[in-house]
């Protein structure tokens, strides 16, 4: 392992332990300014779908990109919690036997089989919300402008026109009558799992007043490192093994998903996936910022190596 590579996955394990810290803390059972009370077993589903398992690859990507800029402490690592709440959320709801009928997640029964039905999908509604009460509350930055800006991006990435809608399109596309072609399943794909990967890299540019040339080059790096690990899930999809991955593994050519990897074949998509690393990190030089991007550059390369 080179020492770059020895770096990222020591700054990756180091986001996972402070995420899960942060979260842990913002799951307490005493209620907030405002609230009235936090329902023991709703609190309790939320803590489960959410604590204890992941890579935390989402809050890692917003700690070092506003770390390029110097930001660090409360301001990155509760924006990078808030859209761990978002991408914990989504998980919940697509496990839900209406949408992936799923029960299995991370190595242990998913939300709705380890509680009920009504209970994961209220659990996932709260984790929604919560996680923009998070960026809105001035703990998070003093500067309203700022959590602003977070709000809106993180909306956006969020909601119809990104995750959301993502995941509808690709419900859509299993009962189609004819198969989506390329750019269908590229559009997808930046909705569905691109979004909050490149919102996560905004978010460190908002958070670092970036200039308007940096924070496009993370944009496009974003963009970049959000297909690319999608490519790679697909190939883990079609390769793996259910122990490994901690999920089902097969499900998508079971369910008849739109993947690239069913429609350029295991060379093509893995062909394409080296070129999508190589764009990032091309991206990353167009920052100007040096060295101080290697590390989000070695995550790239393991977003296209990992195994699980």
């Amino acid at each position: 392992m080179t020492d770059l590579a020895a770096d990222f996955r020591r700054r990756l394990d180091s986001a996972a332990d402070t995420t899960e810290q942060q979260l842990d803390a913002l799951l307490a059972p005493a209620p907030l300014a405002g609230e009235i009370t936090r329902p023991a077993r709703l609190l309790e589903a939320m803590r489960y779908s959410s604590l204890g398992g992941g890579k935390r690859l989402r809050p890692f990507l917003v700690l070092e990109s506003a770390r390029l800029f110097g930001v660090t402490g409360a301001a990155a690592l509760r924006t990078a919690c808030a859209l761990e709440m978002i991408h914990c959320y989504s998980l919940v709801h697509d496990d839900l036997p209406a949408m992936d009928d799923d029960d299995l997640r991370r190595g242990r029964p998913t939300s709705h089989k380890a509680y009920d039905e009504a209970t994961a999908i209220l659990a996932g509604d709260a984790l929604l919300t919560y996680a923009f009460d998070v960026i809105a509350d001035p703990a998070t930055h003093d500067d309203a402008g700022v959590r602003a800006a977070l709000v809106l991006a993180l909306a956006r990435a969020a909601g119809v026109g990104g995750m959301v809608g993502g995941q509808a399109l690709d419900l859509a596309a299993e009962s189609a009558g004819t198969p989506l072609g390329q750019a269908e399943i590229l559009q997808l794909q930046a909705m569905k799992t691109g979004a909050l990967l490149r919102f996560a890299v905004d978010a460190g540019a908002i958070l670092g007043k970036a200039s308007a040339a940096q924070a496009a080059a993370l944009t496009r790096y974003g963009l970049a490192l959000g297909a690319a690990f999608q490519i790679a899930d697909d190939i883990l999809d079609a390769e793996g093994d259910t122990a490994a991955l901690g999920k089902r593994a097969g499900k998508d050519a079971e369910r008849g998903k739109a993947t690239l990897v069913g429609l350029l074949g295991m060379d093509g998509a893995r062909a394409r996936l080296s070129g999508l690393v190589q764009e990032a990190v091309d991206a990353l030089a167009a920052t100007g910022l040096g060295e101080t991007t290697g590390v989000l550059a070695e995550a790239a390369r393991f977003v296209a190596a990992r195994k699980s």
